[in-house]
Formats: structure tokens, sequence, C-alpha cells
């Protein structure tokens, strides 16, 4: 299985194995799983020493560590001077912004509410590609955005109610709101600079970008939560985001992404909330409240009818199908 990762990770798409689509859908579920993990177990090590902005420190340059580490046994690529300094546009929102939004975000608010706004970043991607991308927008479009948009409206509006950091924090939730559109943002702007490099070259200039950013702003304050009195247990939390919740799960999702459709990879986001709401209420950090449940089914109704909605390739084929038929009538 080994080489096989390494095949999808490195080479262009070879003719479909029989072994291949299983690899990509287990690459896709475990970084969901990973992701959907991180959330409880970030909200624990923030309960106990570290802080949000700590966390994201950690987290950015341990990840610009091993992705450096990482790219010295991947295929070099030559990246001309205008896409390195591309690289750290793509910086700011997919990480920077990001991250730091989503890491403060966790602080503030419950895992359970972190994890389900973040499977609303298709309708976001959905919304920017139609400004930015040009993309049709169709009235099952349009219904999926109400929907999610109606499931995040009744998250805040519970946490506004509550304002507990096991049911939910308004600030907290925006942020992660924040984060996703960031997120999309990046993904609208930066897509055709990010294909056109392997995982390891992407993320190493990414990450680097993204910790000359914060550590100097976010480096003294780093260090001193360190070089204090924190338990083993911390640590290992903080190691987990690192190293599984980054490093590895940005890996897996390549891997995963070279294979399957986007429409599949979007839908194992709906993992995320699963993983992290169990985790929770297992972990006693996290209730789990009937608006809640509502909110999810809202969300995922809607992020489902984005993704299965026509993008305007879809259509431009469609068009171009039926003038074919009617020429050869």
């Amino acid at each position: 299985m080994g080489n096989e990762l390494c095949a999808n990770i490195f080479v262009p798409l070879q003719p479909m194995k029989t072994n291949r689509a299983l690899i990509a859908h287990l690459c896709m579920f475990g970084a969901c799983a990973g992701w959907g993990l991180m959330a409880p177990v970030g909200k624990d090590a923030m309960t106990h020493g570290f802080d949000g902005l700590s966390v994201v420190t950690f987290r950015v340059a341990g990840a610009c560590l091993l992705f450096w580490l990482a790219s010295l046994f991947a295929p070099r690529e030559r990246v001309p001077l205008r896409d390195k300094l591309l690289f750290a546009g793509a910086a700011v929102f997919g990480l920077v912004c990001n991250q730091c939004c989503y890491t403060m975000g966790l602080s503030l608010t419950s895992p359970i509410n972190a994890s389900i706004v973040t499977t609303s970043m298709p309708i976001f991607a959905m919304l920017l590609a139609a400004l930015i991308l040009k993309e049709p927008v169709t009235g099952k479009k349009a219904l999926g955005v109400l929907m999610g948009c109606s499931g995040a409206l009744m998250l805040i509006l519970t946490s506004a109610a509550h304002a507990s950091d096991k049911v939910g924090d308004i600030r907290g939730d925006l942020l992660c709101l924040f984060a996703q559109f960031s997120f999309a943002l990046y993904l609208s702007l930066f897509n055709p600079l990010i294909r056109r490099y392997n995982v390891f070259t992407v993320n190493k200039y990414m990450f680097s970008w993204a910790t000359l950013m914060l550590l100097p702003f976010t480096g003294a304050h780093t260090l001193a939560i360190a070089s204090g009195p924190l338990a083993a247990k911390a640590w290992a939390e903080v190691g987990y985001v690192v190293v599984i919740g980054t490093f590895f799960c940005y890996i897996l999702t390549m891997v995963g992404q070279r294979t399957l459709r986007p429409t599949v990879v979007s839908v194992y986001n709906y993992v995320q909330p699963i993983v992290s709401v169990g985790a929770s209420l297992l972990m006693g950090i996290g209730i789990l409240k009937p608006t809640h449940a509502l909110a999810v089914a809202l969300v995922f109704s809607g992020v489902w009818l984005v993704t299965k909605s026509k993008s305007r390739r879809d259509l431009e084929k469609q068009q171009a199908a039926a003038a074919e038929a009617a020429a050869a009538r």
C-alpha cells in the first residue's frame, strides 16, 4: 500500500487499478475523520494550558518543518519566482486567515459547533465561483445556499442565547464561519496555482509564508506558553493537531482528490461533524442539543444540493451534446 500511496502523490494518474479507488476512499475517510477528531482534541488542549494563538503557531510552524523534510524525498519541481510570490497570497487565505480564525474560534465555541460550521465551505465555494469564475447559479444551488445559511444562523442564534464553550459561543461560531469563507476564497483564486505542483511543493511554500507571517506576532507569546507548566497530555494533543490533523490529513486529501470526483470528495465533509460530535460527547467537552441536530440536517442538505448541482462545464457539455445531436438529424 505504501508504494501505491507514493504513486498517487507523485505521479500523474495512470489507468485505474482495481485497488486505487479503494485507497482513495480510505484516504478521504481517514483525512476527514482525522480533522473531525482534531476539533475536540484541539479544544481539550486549549483548556489545559494552551490557547488559540499558541496552537495555531505550533500547527503552522510544525507542519512547515514536516513538509520541508518530506519534500527532500519527493521529486524536485522548479518553481519560478512569480509562483513563489503567489504562494504568499495563497498562504494568507488558505492558512493564516483560515487556520487562525478556525483555531481562535474553536477556543471560544464548542467543538460540535466548529465542526458543523466546517461543512458549510462548499456553499461559500459555490457563491465565490459564481462571482469570480462566473459559474451559473441554478435554483437547486440557491435552495442549497438558503438551507445551509439557515442551519448556520440557527447555530449562531443558539450560541448567542447560551454563550457557553460546551454549547457554543457566537464569537467562535462567526470566526469558524469566516475561516470557511477564507478557504473557499483561496480555492477560487489560487486553484490553477495549486494544481501545477505536487502536495509537498505547494504546502512547503504555503506553510513557509504562513510561518513568516505569524511568528513575528505570535512567536514570543507561544514561547512563553510553551515554557510554562503544561501537562504531557496537552503536548500530545497539540502533537496530534500538527502531525495528524495537518500534515498527514493534507497528504491523504491530495491522494483522494487525484482519483475521486470533486462531488465525491465533498461528501466526505460529512464525516467530520459525526466524528467530532461523538468524540466531544465521550470527552465531556460538548453538549448535543436538538437545535444542533436540526442545524446539521439543514447544513448537510444544503451542501448536498450545492454539490449535486451542475457546474458551468457540465452545462456547456450538455449544450454541446445537444447541438451535436441536432446537427446529426
